[in-house]
């Protein structure tokens, strides 16, 4: 009642009276699940399209592969329901991969004959009777020590898994001679079979996992990174497995996602699957998760759970120094416009060392110019005039970084305004990072609604903001627009870098990306270098989009749009011929969306 009581004051103060009383009778009246219909159905389309059928399977059976490691999988009991447990014992039976065993820890006060009797029968299947439940995490860990495979996966005791899901397992050991930790896609399953909410992952994204667990099930692990990282933690039970997905991830860069759906994820009255609310106490060891591995690494930060979603949390970096902000704006008239933006920033900053460059292209207005004038009275705020007669936003941005002296620049388009008061601490906790090159953040058009939530490219073809018109106060998929993420790109109209990236990867392209895909551009070129970009939801801002250059809304406008597209297509093609890491190869490329894709069998 505590949780929900917090998590209600969160969205009154977020959302308003109004907008929580609306989001409470919907969920009263199930209203929500009118709109999953349709998605259930292209789920069940893509399972048809998508999964191995019986022929497959059979050949499945028959392959040699060159290395056949022996995967055991490691299950904790408690008072296991025996229907379920038969399902889970009949998935590992009728796997098309053979060279595996079973351990199970039964923390069960009796011992239930019927699952001892099936244990018995079968030499693959190791039981241990511990006549005491020792938690979550001690009943795997006296599994764990039964466990003689050369890779460890971690299964619950009501779950199951596909036939083929061992055999794509070994698959991607054959293919990855190195490979250490592998994860999957997965769904959830009902009582009576149903599968549905499929949940397709990103490639492994390190800012991502550290604020939301989106691996969570089927894990598995090398069993020399087993032995290193030792133990599951008791003192974490409820997100045990959060904790040790990140110890995992300190000790190994050898990570591979398989995006395909290999574990099924039970969901029972009062499962934590059906019921996010049914383990409270799951979040708060989730948050000290966090803490604990975020000192591991020497990393100074405060871990919040923000009450938006449950399971995803905040990190609000430690600031080393006091650090300069240059925060570059780019203007040609609309001096109301430019005001709106300028006074958000000096209202709601609460990080003091940073300067204003406005970047003056061919205005013609005499009050915009008078409008300098007074701008120029604040020793934070200086006006420069680039000679540049077409708009080139690169290279304004590109003349503005020659000109400031910050250690950091912020891109900000004239036509937003900063919403969160804190928002320059948040985008220097992260870019601060050195394996960070770019920082972008939540942008809503003026009714509120989602304009930005990070970048993927391949969409139609080039790239898309995703989420784009997201209702505020509705969660897309999985809320990924409320998750700390690592993304491929994020839009120049706030793009946060320190300095030394523009020089490393040669700036801003003027010569191919004057007014579109800059940013995109800009963002590859970031990751080309082995850096990672993040998006940040908590840096929120309003953006009414294009007011800088105007709506692409004459022929010469449209011209340099599709050349620009072409540019953006002939440079990029070996990118955009692979899948985006963070968009899952499963949604579609038409739209923004996360829209589970029709027809395209998955390799």
């Amino acid at each position: 009642m505590k949780y929900k009581l917090q998590r209600m004051g969160y969205y009154i103060k977020r959302y308003g009276i109004l907008k929580t009383i609306k989001k409470i009778m919907v969920r009263m009246l199930k209203l929500e699940n009118r709109n999953k219909v349709s998605e259930q159905e292209l789920y069940q389309k893509w399972i048809l399209q998508n999964e191995p059928n019986e022929l497959e399977l059979e050949l499945q059976k028959k392959e040699n592969f060159e290395k056949e490691p022996k995967i055991s999988v490691v299950v904790p009991m408690y008072n296991p329901d025996e229907n379920l447990f038969l399902e889970l014992l009949n998935s590992l039976l009728l796997q098309t991969y053979s060279n595996w065993e079973l351990c199970l820890a039964d923390g069960s006060k009796q011992r239930n004959d019927t699952i001892f009797a099936l244990c018995s029968s079968n030499r693959k299947i190791k039981y241990r009777f511990l006549g005491e439940n020792k938690g979550i995490s001690g009943n795997t860990n006296e599994a764990l020590k039964m466990a003689k495979g050369d890779f460890i996966a971690f299964l619950d005791h009501d779950d199951c898994l596909p036939r083929f899901a061992l055999y794509e397992v070994v698959k991607t050991i054959n293919e990855n001679s190195n490979v250490d930790f592998i994860y999957s896609d997965e769904d959830k399953i009902d009582e009576r079979g149903n599968r549905f909410e499929p949940y397709f992952k990103p490639d492994f994204s390190p800012e991502t996992l550290e604020c939301n667990n989106y691996i969570t099930h089927f894990v598995v692990l090398k069993k020399e990174l087993v032995d290193k990282i030792g133990e599951l933690d008791q003192r974490f039970d409820g997100a045990q497995d959060f904790d040790y997905l990140l110890r995992a991830a300190e000790n190994t860069k050898e990570i591979a996602h398989i995006s395909k759906i290999l574990y099924h994820w039970r969901t029972t009255k009062n499962s934590t699957a059906n019921m996010a609310e049914s383990k409270l106490y799951a979040y708060d060891a989730g948050l000290k998760a966090i803490e604990e591995h975020l000192k591991r690494k020497c990393q100074k930060a405060k871990v919040e759970n923000p009450g938006e979603v449950p399971g995803i949390y905040q990190i609000k970096f430690e600031i080393k120094g006091t650090p300069k902000v240059s925060i570059l704006i780019p203007n040609k008239d609309n001096h109301r416009t430019l005001k709106k933006c300028i006074e958000s920033i000096l209202t709601n900053s609460t990080y003091e060392n940073y300067e204003i460059l406005i970047i003056e292209n061919n205005s013609e207005d005499s009050k915009t110019f008078e409008y300098y004038e007074t701008l120029q009275e604040s020793p934070k705020i200086k006006v420069f005039e680039c000679q540049e007669k077409e708009f080139n936003y690169s290279k304004l941005i590109n003349f503005g970084v020659k000109n400031a002296t910050g250690d950091f620049i912020l891109q900000l388009n004239n036509d937003t305004q900063v919403l969160a008061k804190n928002w320059l601490e948040l985008l220097i906790g992260y870019a601060q990072n050195k394996e960070i090159g770019a920082v972008g953040g939540r942008l809503y058009y003026p009714d509120k609604s989602i304009q930005h939530a990070g970048i993927a490219i391949g969409i139609q073809g080039t790239a898309a903001n995703l989420l784009v018109n997201l209702p505020f106060g509705r969660h897309g998929y999985y809320a990924r627009e409320a998750a700390t993420r690592n993304v491929t790109a994020v839009t120049g109209a706030c793009l946060f870098a320190r300095r030394e990236i523009y020089e490393e990867v040669g700036f801003m392209d003027e010569k191919l990306f004057k007014a579109a895909f800059n940013d995109v551009d800009f963002c590859l070129k970031i990751l080309e270098k082995g850096y990672r970009v993040v998006y940040n939801p908590y840096v929120e801002l309003i953006h009414s989009e294009s007011k800088t250059r105007g709506l692409e809304d004459t022929p010469e406008k449209k011209a340099r749009f599709e050349q620009e597209k072409k540019n953006f297509r002939e440079k990029w093609k070996t990118v955009l011929s692979m899948t985006d890491p963070y968009y899952n190869r499963n949604f579609s490329r038409e739209d923004c969306n996360f829209t589970i894709a029709e027809g395209n069998k998955n390799g």
